[in-house]
């Protein structure tokens, strides 16, 4: 169902309507209270004088309570986030509105209402009303580069938006373009006596704005280890995407991996959140290889002393805040790379190199690193080798 806006007299304009926005707060209010009551049952205290057995099943039952609260309070804030979420409206002057109606007529498209939102960031959405008069199909992509010019605002067709236009009435949504662009690249080498990497990483942009680099290397290598990071990837991906913060994203992958019955299952999380546009990033290392940025020949090394996932129920990852500029890299890595380092130069040495690459593409600029790397260990895979790379740029 697409969502409908109420405007308000003080221009604030609400997502859903106040029916809607009520009961998500109520449901909200729900999953607070029985994490309140988990939380009361995780502070009993556990009995001294019974056996170790019952001991260690009582104290796994009420950090499992505990972690179950964590997650319901999760639910409760991304619920409370979406029913106060909140746009403030622009009217456009008659004049500006004249300026985009003409410039689209004169490709045969009309134009019958035009409405901007702005929303908690400053980033701007577009809703116009429009349909097309001519055969020829028109695609939203066209019309982004037609209103950019008339508005002197860079945007783009919304994800949810379709790819051409009809000759019926329809809303089309606009988001304003970020400040940023980035491009990224990857090398990988598998160890010499498997199949398949234990490595696995992911690319994806998880709102508007908002890209994050996703690297697990799971524990061991080949098929099993593949499986482990894959999963560990996955479920990071669709956590995020449902709105959960990455601190509770972790937490959740991590006790389901510490849960395990029959074996220990751990994997390494290296994460790296980019917002596009202000250039802020910030990193989220869980037993992961160190991360380094590249600004021309100086180079940053960001490293962080913590467990995989999967060792214990409750894990403290490390947060790192940079403030990235325009021509900057970012470059991760997983174990096996240094590992490969150690056995040359020795990782001290790998910032030196890094500040000498001169090439500007990511996948060059990975791909000289990896083969760094197989020189240093003359040829030997001992490791699953992975290497990302993400080049920032500002749009002129």
């Amino acid at each position: 169902m697409r969502k409908q806006a109420e405007i308000k007299d003080d221009n604030i304009v609400t997502i859903i309507t106040e029916y809607g926005r009520q009961k998500l707060l109520g449901y909200a209010e729900s999953f607070q209270d029985l994490a309140e009551l988990f939380e009361e049952e995780k502070a009993e205290i556990l009995p001294e004088d019974k056996d170790r057995q019952e001991y260690l099943w009582q104290k796994k039952l009420c950090e499992s309570r505990g972690l179950l609260a964590d997650h319901l309070k999760e639910m409760a804030n991304i619920m409370s986030n979406v029913a106060k979420e909140a746009y403030q409206y622009h009217p456009i002057g008659e004049r500006k509105y004249k300026q985009v109606a003409h410039c689209l007529k004169d490709v045969g498209i009309l134009l019958k209402n035009f409405m901007i939102l702005e929303n908690e960031d400053g980033h701007l959405t577009m809703s116009l009303m429009m349909k097309t008069q001519i055969q020829e199909a028109v695609t939203l992509e066209d019309v982004a580069d037609l209103i950019s010019v008339a508005m002197n605002v860079r945007v783009r067709a919304s994800d949810h938006t379709p790819l051409f236009m009809t000759k019926e009435w329809n809303v089309y949504y606009f988001l304003e373009e970020p400040a940023f662009h980035i491009l990224t690249g990857f090398a990988k080498a598998t160890k010499e006596t498997e199949k398949i990497s234990g490595d696995n990483y992911s690319f994806c942009e998880i709102e508007q704005g908002r890209m994050v680099a996703i690297l697990s290397d799971g524990m061991g290598s080949g098929e099993k280890a593949c499986e482990e990071s894959g999963r560990v990837i996955e479920m990071m991906e669709r956590l995020l995407e449902a709105g959960f913060r990455k601190e509770a994203a972790v937490q959740i992958i991590n006790g389901a991996l510490a849960s395990g019955e029959q074996e220990q299952n751990m994997s390494t999380l290296d994460i790296c959140e980019l917002n596009l546009y202000t250039g802020a990033c910030e990193f989220m290392k869980i037993g992961a290889a160190c991360t380094y940025i590249k600004r021309e020949h100086l180079v940053d090394r960001l490293s962080a002393r913590n467990l995989p996932l999967g060792v214990f129920q409750q894990i403290e990852p490390e947060t790192i805040h940079r403030q990235l500029q325009d021509g900057d890299y970012i470059i991760m890595l997983s174990d096996g790379v240094l590992d490969a380092l150690e056995q040359g130069i020795g990782e001290e040495i790998f910032p030196e190199l890094l500040g000498k690459i001169s090439h500007t593409n990511p996948g060059e600029i990975a791909g000289q690193i990896l083969n760094y790397c197989l020189h240093q260990s003359k040829g030997k895979i001992r490791d699953d080798m992975t290497v990302l790379v993400i080049g920032m740029w500002r749009y002129c």
